[in-house]
């Protein structure tokens, strides 16, 4: 896999990966705000990522998503007839090959016009990379939505329910976000027979060598790690870290995660690995990097699947 692909098609890592310094409250959309007098569900305010009181007047029936969480979200909802642009980046539903693409991290304003979409979804991860690009969109009449950069699950909920309410689909919403939380909840209930002294310390590889990036604290995929009770061997690091590989020996985990495409044995004949006792006891596990980067509707498989890949007797189904 390429160099931050697992990572970009998630969230955007502006310098390295992404950081995880976002609020929710001040950045994942306040609930939409009907416009005084109206009794239907549009117009609609949304108070977005961005900071930006965002007024959709009518509902959206044309729609171009700017990230791949998003655009997951969107399907989710049921909205895909609706979606006529999405980046390269887009692998999810399959659907979305056949979708027009708009670009990839630099979005083709050009193109994106052309489409007369209702709505354009953005995301806050990009917001001062794509800045004269939004710009030139709100300047030619396209009403812009900043969805926020979730680095929590509670934050994920919060996107699912800005796009909702953005689109009419808040009913829709809530079921998806109350699934989510159901599943969640099964996962945490195996969890719970995992004594801490089985707890396993796990290095999670979100970007292969020579550059090798890892999860810290403030992360989803940190919360994700948790959930299934197991260490982040990186938890002294905060958001998406490099480290060299000394430090990584030094950690010592009792298994590694890679979640970049890269082959556990490829991992294993790393110079100097091989005192790693997650190397040694060949714990080492690849998983679905837009599974476990992707901060929409499908983090609950994510989890699963770090739980099955760490603990099988525990999870395996």
């Amino acid at each position: 896999m390429k160099k931050f692909a697992g990572i970009w098609t998630a969230l955007v890592l502006t310098a390295v990966l992404m950081t995880g310094c976002s609020g929710a409250d001040s950045q994942s959309g306040s609930k939409a705000k009907q416009e005084p007098g109206s009794s239907e569900a549009f117009p609609v305010k949304i108070d977005d990522a961005s900071k930006q009181d965002v007024t959709i007047k009518t509902e959206p029936k044309k729609i171009v998503s700017l990230m791949p969480s998003n655009t997951e979200i969107t399907y989710a909802l049921g909205l895909g007839d609706k979606v006529i642009g999405v980046t390269k980046n887009d692998t999810y539903p399959k659907e979305v090959k056949k979708v027009e693409k708009v670009g990839d991290m630099n979005v083709n304003v050009e193109k994106v016009i052309s489409l007369k979409p209702d709505l354009v979804l953005a995301h806050e991860s990009a917001i001062s990379s794509s800045a004269d690009a939004m710009k030139q969109l709100k300047d030619a009449g396209i009403t812009v939505l900043t969805v926020n950069d979730a680095q929590s699950f509670q934050e994920v909920y919060q996107s699912i329910e800005m796009i909702g309410e953005a689109t009419g689909a808040e009913d829709k919403a809530e079921k998806l976000i109350s699934s989510m939380k159901s599943d969640l909840q099964e996962i945490k209930d195996k969890a719970k027979t995992i004594s801490e002294k089985d707890e396993k310390t796990v290095f999670v590889e979100v970007s292969p060598a020579p550059e090798i990036y890892t999860t810290g604290k403030d992360t989803f995929m940190n919360e994700m790690l948790n959930v299934i009770h197991a260490k982040n061997a990186a938890s002294g690091q905060t958001g998406w870290v490099q480290m060299t590989d000394e430090a990584i020996v030094k950690l010592n985990p009792d298994a590694i995660v890679t979640a970049d495409g890269e082959k556990a044995a490829d991992v294993e004949k790393r110079d100097g690995w091989n005192v790693i006792n997650a190397v040694k006891h060949h714990n080492v596990y690849n998983v679905d990097p837009d599974l476990v980067t992707r901060s929409g509707p499908r983090l609950i498989e994510g989890v699963e699947e770090l739980a099955e890949s760490i603990y099988p007797d525990t999870f395996t189904k």
